[in-house]
């Protein structure tokens, strides 16, 4: 459903949160090493973040990624997704044909629709503070 983009600034966005509830920040080339993704794409990942005032880069050589405390459980995932994303993950067809709507849908039409109405709910009321529950315990994972 989300382009590997989006997979990486979610999981990034996660792994830069847990760094900055301890006080941390975080390099560039550590969050592409912990989630697993190429250290360029990564890169243009957490420039779109960054745009978007999703995460914060400080520069020098003290520098890294980090993301203010107070915002860690304001910052929801629909956020993120729309940054990197924008609406698509809400639009298009479950069978990817180019046009299907209510009057002429493909055969999962209606099924997609609630699937797309959950997907958009949870995204709406997950906050970036609570993916970041139980990953230093090793009950949830941002690699394999």
């Amino acid at each position: 459903m989300f382009s590997k983009a989006c997979e990486y600034g979610i999981r990034a966005s996660t792994y830069i949160a847990l760094n900055s509830l301890d006080g941390k920040r975080v390099s560039l080339k550590e969050i592409a090493e912990k989630i697993d993704s190429p250290v360029a794409f990564t890169a243009k990942v957490l420039q779109q973040l960054t745009k978007n005032k999703i995460i914060d880069s400080v520069k020098g050589a003290y520098g890294g990624f980090e993301i203010e405390i107070e915002n860690i459980s304001k910052i929801k995932l629909d956020q993120i997704v729309y940054a990197i994303d924008g609406n698509n993950v809400y639009a298009g067809c479950g069978l990817g044909l180019k046009k299907c709507n209510a009057d002429k849908p493909c055969p999962v039409h209606d099924k997609f629709v609630q699937i797309r109405n959950d997907l958009r709910s949870m995204l709406e009321n997950t906050s970036l503070f609570e993916m970041t529950e139980g990953l230093e315990e090793g009950l949830t994972y941002l690699r394999r």
